[in-house]
């Protein structure tokens, strides 16, 4: 009697063995295997939530227009409008956002603390975070944020004044 290999035979082509965990997600295997895995947050952003950022970038902007010296005034407007834009959209453009700041940070120091308190507002955050994973991070890393929505934290130590 022969004795049977339990591996199987392969007598021509491609064998392809994989080995799956535990967390994996967006898994393919195969020859030829193409595949687009679209990003689908849980976060749901409702209209009061909307209406909260609109509110937000009202104020930015009635701060750009009580303190920007004439001459800059109207493109600091524009670059609020091009944040608000970018920040609402389905799909955030982070450059934009980047670009925006750094160009506060240039020609308008005293408003760039203003479009930073904007951008990491916990609402602007979900508004982000809503979009996908990946531009929610984005955010974070951008501004040095562990969060960008979450609840305040509370200090583990007592804060005493000097």
């Amino acid at each position: 009697m022969s004795k049977t290999n339990d591996s199987p035979k392969i007598v021509g082509g491609d064998s392809i063995q994989i080995t799956i965990g535990d967390q994996a997600r967006g898994v393919a295997a195969g020859k030829d295997v193409h595949q687009v895995i679209g990003e689908q947050s849980q976060v749901r952003v409702t209209e009061a939530d909307l209406a909260t950022v609109r509110e937000l970038f009202a104020e930015l902007k009635r701060q750009v227009e009580a303190q920007a010296p004439p001459e800059s005034k109207h493109s600091a407007k524009e670059r609020v409008e091009e944040l608000e834009e970018v920040v609402t959209a389905k799909k955030p453009d982070l450059t934009t956002i980047e670009y925006v700041k750094k160009w506060f940070d240039k020609h308008l120091p005293q408003l760039a603390g203003a479009v930073v308190s904007v951008l990491v507002n916990p609402i602007v955050g979900k508004v982000v975070e809503a979009t996908g994973e990946i531009a929610a991070n984005e955010l974070k890393r951008l501004f040095g944020q562990s969060k960008v929505h979450s609840e305040p934290q509370k200090l583990d130590t007592p804060v005493t004044s000097i």
